[in-house]
């Protein structure tokens, strides 16, 4: 069973570093990320929220369906964490009161 994991994870590996070989250089002002959406979020930042700071009207206005959405799933993740570790304790102590 471990050969057959590793040799999936070498395969996974090697193709995620054939995939890295399309990737734009870094810092390129031509690929699709410096080209498209991020002129006009530069560009109309200010105008668009009354924000002087870009990354917060980049995250509270252009993207706030997207930012409330990760907040969601970080809360519910956080809540479900804490009804795990209160069932837990719970039968804990239950079963410290049958073992008395």
């Amino acid at each position: 069973m471990r050969i057959l994991s590793l040799g999936l994870l070498a395969l996974l590996g090697s193709m995620l570093a054939f995939a890295a070989g399309d990737l734009p250089a870094r810092g390129d002002p031509g690929s699709p990320a410096n080209t498209h959406v991020s002129t006009v979020y530069i560009e109309g930042a200010l105008e668009d929220s009354n924000t002087p700071n870009m990354v917060t009207a980049v995250l509270a206005d252009y993207r706030g369906f997207d930012t409330f959405g990760e907040a969601v799933v970080v809360f519910a993740a956080a809540l479900s964490c804490l009804f795990i570790l209160v069932r837990r304790r719970r039968e804990d102590e239950e079963h410290e009161e049958r073992t008395e």
